[in-house]
């Protein structure tokens, strides 16, 4: 494997020295667009919400990265005090610290994406199995299904009736989370069947409020090449885990979709959304315990996994209902070191620009790095899923976000590794210029081949700009190894374990430390942009 990375190594960096180049004529009308990944954004559970850092970093990625949405875990949990069973089996519903998360959020212009879950401990099988330190209850009382409806329908009305129908209509009402993984502290202890169930009571107490309020599911994770979930449970001695050699070879399909469209055909139940969570690797990545072979999918498998979605959808009674991949990122392991590094921005921008059109959201797991499903990081960069970090250092890929949501809603050129947009009201240009190093193509960049990173090829661009104003004035924001890279600086400043006052606040600046350019276009109008890149460096070049 060494032999082969170091041989395709010197071919891309022979191919390299030859320059991409493409002319774009500004003055063409671009095609409309949307920003799918700005749409929405993950975060760990609601009770987060109610910290301070948490609310920092929510209102910094709503300014810089355009976020409307955000979707949580533990609405219902014991930690947010919603339901009180008192005598006779009255229940009383306490929506105030939920009330409290939504009114900041909403203050600061952002949308709650309702993940619907885990069980209150009165609605829970007695003994439930739990979920994370913080013990999420995700055990199904056969019994209580109907208390689950009563909740839903409780909850739902309460929203509606502070916030206002015109308001909850703009949101979205998702079923749970990832209910196919059961055992090994999975998300659900319950059937397929159990959720079809709790989807079907769900649905049900929303559109009876009203029948334009949007849900769906079934959430679940991930995309799978072997027949794990073919049964009521999922069956771990059917998992398969592919070598790198065979993991791009295998067909992958999104687990329960074509059995839940099934379902809601046959019991005449609306799907407003498909969910689901299409990670670039097998589920059961992990670093840690080393529980799968560190193989990664292609560059392309989330541009595969959709057209599979689309597609299931086509030949269901549901093809318009919406897509929400509402988690996504470079894996599914909140202590994968490469989430810290700068391999991800590169990734985001191209894997986002690569699928435009052909959903509605890519929702990247998480927006911050206060988030404990596992606990507290045991330092301050630890591979959490966050593009902030618990101190407030934000991480290239907080940038990829941030550059993306720049740019305009017209696409003149969206060919690897160069993007040109133009906004339809002002007329002014933004591209984005990346190096998506080739030799990561058929294994993305994950914790097994991060050392080998920095090593790949750079890549000559030459991007030439057509009919712009004569001595149109652009700004060019260079990210790079050097540049807004905090975690580099944090190792060059000696790792320290507990960094000082004095130290996070440089740390701080270094993350926002994006090299700075300014560039103008001749007299003609014409503008011509000549770099070489080195590996996974992202350019923001946008018309002032």
């Amino acid at each position: 494997m060494k032999n082969y990375f170091l041989i395709t190594t010197l071919l891309f960096s022979f191919w390299a020295q030859f320059a991409y180049t493409q002319a774009v004529d500004v003055r063409n009308v671009g095609e409309s667009f949307n920003h799918y990944w700005s749409v929405g954004v993950g975060a760990g559970r609601v009770n987060e919400g109610l910290r301070a850092g948490w609310n920092e970093h929510l209102a910094t990625v709503k300014e810089y990265c355009g976020f409307e949405y955000v979707r949580m875990h533990g609405l219902f949990h014991d930690d947010m005090f919603v339901c009180f069973e008192k005598p006779g089996n009255k229940m009383v519903y306490n929506w105030q610290y939920i009330d409290d998360v939504f009114d900041r959020m909403l203050d600061m212009g952002l949308k709650p994406f309702v993940e619907l879950g885990f069980f209150p401990a009165v609605i829970a099988a007695k003994n439930s199995k739990t979920q994370f330190w913080w013990k999420g209850n995700v055990s199904v009382d056969q019994d209580n299904f109907g208390k689950w409806h009563d909740l839903i329908y409780a909850f739902t009305k309460h929203v509606v009736d502070r916030y206002g129908m015109e308001e909850v209509l703009t949101w979205y009402f998702e079923v749970w989370n990832e209910p196919n993984l059961t055992g090994m502290g999975g998300f659900f202890h319950g059937t397929r069947s159990d959720y079809f169930r709790l989807y079907k009571e769900a649905a049900n107490a929303i559109k009876s409020i009203d029948s334009r309020l949007r849900v769906g599911g079934p959430a679940t994770s991930n995309f799978v090449a072997d027949d794990r979930h073919k049964g009521e449970i999922m069956d771990h001695s059917k998992s398969v885990f592919y070598s790198q050699e065979l993991i791009n070879t295998k067909q992958w399909k999104g687990v329960w979709i074509e059995d839940f469209l099934r379902y809601c055909e046959k019991e005449k139940l609306p799907v407003d959304f498909i969910s689901t969570h299409p990670y670039p690797t097998d589920y059961a990545l992990d670093p840690e315990t080393g529980r799968s072979k560190d193989a990664t999918r292609y560059v392309h498998s989330l541009r595969d996994d959709i057209k599979w979605l689309k597609q299931a959808l086509a030949n269901s009674v549901y093809p318009n209902a919406e897509i929400h991949l509402t988690e996504w990122s470079t894996s599914p392991n909140s202590r994968d070191r490469m989430h810290d590094l700068l391999p991800p921005a590169a990734y985001i921008l191209k894997t986002n620009l690569e699928c435009v059109g052909m959903a509605n959201s890519l929702m990247y797991w998480t927006f911050t790095d206060v988030f404990e499903e596992k606990g507290g990081g045991e330092s301050i960069f630890h591979g959490g899923f966050g593009m902030i970090n618990f101190q407030g250092i934000v991480k290239p890929s907080f940038h990829a976000y941030r550059m993306l949501n720049q740019l305009g809603d017209e696409m003149l050129l969206n060919s690897s590794p160069l993007c040109v947009t133009k906004n339809s009201k002002s007329g002014k240009v933004t591209a984005l210029v990346y190096n998506y190093p080739d030799e990561f193509i058929e294994a993305i960049p994950s914790a097994k081949n991060a050392k080998n990173y920095m090593n790949a090829s750079s890549k000559n661009t030459n991007l030439e700009l057509k009919g712009l104003k004569p001595g149109a004035v652009f700004e060019v924001e260079i990210l790079d190894n050097d540049h807004g890279n905090a975690y580099k600086s944090y190792l060059e400043m000696g790792a320290p374990h507990s960094p000082n006052r004095q130290e996070i606040q440089f740390l701080r600046q270094e993350g926002w430390g994006v090299k700075k350019e300014m560039i103008r276009a001749d007299e003609n109008g014409e503008l011509s942009f000549n770099r070489q890149l080195t590996p996974w460096t992202c350019i923001l070049i946008k018309e002032l």
